[in-house]
């Protein structure tokens, strides 16, 4: 995709960290994030290609939500680079790189529960020139809600919001979307549509970055998996490979080495 130019955005530096020939949509670089004397996020280099599901799990504190705050813009970065489809966002207004093709659904959803399914739709196409009828039909099929379209936000279940919040992301056509946590609190069933739903995207060619701790989740939909622990990077690779490391196992699953 060809990321709209902004006098803020640096792209030798960006072509440097991820090579020319590289297919990495995003990319981080010596990342670090201190909130006093704590650092949350410590020299983080990190990649995620084109077209890839990535997941990042971690114990709790290990960084992960504010690492994805940093990409987003909600967290300016104490020291380091990240770059975004050949460009250096690192400065970039949030709003900027939503342009740029960065959408991101929170953990508890954020919607509108006075507005209908359909007006929570529309409401992020306000600021596009996409045919808003033509993908309100096809995002309310998508998301299995096109039979509650009229109906309050607030009346869906807890996995309806999550699909809906997806819906209003998905709107936007994001090259790269982040989750975080998209299943938490959520029953067998709506944890394997949210997966049917998330597979459906990626094979349309969509690519996620997908903060979980739901690990018979990450097994449905990862392709590599990235471990954090204490604001760094430990180990990262198949999920195979992470979930038969004895140091993940000892560190995030809990087991003895």
């Amino acid at each position: 995709m060809s990321t709209p130019q902004d006098p803020n955005v640096r792209e030798q530096p960006a072509v440097a960290a991820t090579g020319s020939s590289r297919e990495a949509i995003l990319s981080t670089n010596g990342l670090k994030k201190k909130f006093g004397g704590l650092t949350a996020v410590d020299s983080v280099d990190f990649t995620v290609d084109e077209g890839e599901i990535r997941c990042l799990i971690g114990p709790n504190g290990a960084g992960k939500s504010t690492l994805l705050e940093l990409i987003t813009g909600q967290l300016s970065p104490t020291d380091g680079d990240i770059y975004f489809d050949g460009n250096d966002l690192t400065d970039m207004e949030p709003h900027r790189r939503m342009d740029a093709g960065i959408s991101i659904k929170f953990q508890s959803p954020h919607i509108y529960e006075s507005l209908t399914v359909e007006q929570n739709l529309r409401v992020p196409l306000q600021r596009t020139d996409r045919d808003i009828e033509a993908v309100l039909e096809r995002t309310l099929a998508r998301i299995a809600l096109a039979e509650k379209a009229d109906e309050p936000a607030s009346d869906l279940s807890h996995g309806e919001k999550q699909r809906l919040e997806i819906g209003m992301a998905v709107t936007l056509d994001p090259a790269l979307m982040l989750l975080d946590e998209p299943v938490a609190g959520m029953s067998v069933d709506e944890t394997a549509d949210i997966a049917e739903l998330i597979q459906s995207l990626h094979d349309d060619g969509m690519t996620f970055l997908v903060v979980e701790h739901d690990m018979e989740f990450v097994r449905k939909i990862s392709e590599q998996v990235t471990v954090l622990n204490q604001g760094s990077v430990l180990t990262q690779g198949p999920i195979e490979a992470i979930e038969n490391n004895e140091e993940v196992r000892r560190i995030y699953l809990g087991e003895n080495a």
